[in-house]
């Protein structure tokens, strides 16, 4: 398998089990210290995990405009993204861990049809301000791992402000073992 196209299967697998992870210690505190402003770039525990889903979803919507057209993304193509990075798409825990959810296997069926061809292509979007852009998709794919481990590691130092350690957030740990050793 093309080793770009591995790897996005590999962080799609990591995105779903680090958010069960994440999600699972933030539902610990209590809603007050969850919406508590603690000077983080989006104030609040929500505030930086409705800020990773608002990233999913805005990329996301560029990925479905694809010309592979991706099944997994069809709702994405009719909805509209959001238009600011700090917008609150839910306001509890519940309603955003079953969005969360949703939104992560969605992730993983898109990383299952995604091609080497689809990867190697280049994607024309605009930004939130309204530049054009146009990259590579395989480039721009990488960015929208990335820009997710960044905020959860801004999650993971708020909860632990908050007493909640959520364990082993290692990639490594999802990393198969080789067969054999090199020769």
């Amino acid at each position: 398998m093309h080793a770009l196209l591995a790897h996005a299967r590999l962080m799609a697998d990591y995105n779903q089990w680090i958010n069960t992870r994440l999600y699972a210690a933030a539902a610990e505190l209590p809603h007050d210290m969850l919406t508590q402003d603690r000077g983080a770039f989006f104030r609040s525990v929500l505030g930086t995990l409705n800020h990773i889903m608002v990233g999913d979803r805005v990329w996301l919507s560029r990925f479905a405009r694809h010309p592979a057209r991706h099944a997994a993304l069809e709702s994405f193509r009719h909805m509209s993204a959001p238009q600011r990075v700090d917008v609150m798409l839910h306001d509890t825990l519940p309603e955003l861990t079953l969005a969360r959810h949703q939104l992560d296997q969605t992730i993983i069926d898109w990383c299952t049809e995604l091609t080497a061809d689809a990867l190697a292509h280049p994607l024309a979007y605009q930004s939130l301000k309204g530049v054009p852009a146009v990259r590579p998709m395989g480039s721009l794919m990488m960015h929208f791992f990335n820009h997710q481990t960044h905020h959860r590691g801004q999650v993971t130092t708020l909860l632990s402000q908050c007493g909640v350690d959520i364990g082993e957030t290692d990639l490594l740990g999802l990393i198969p073992q080789c067969d054999e050793e090199p020769v």
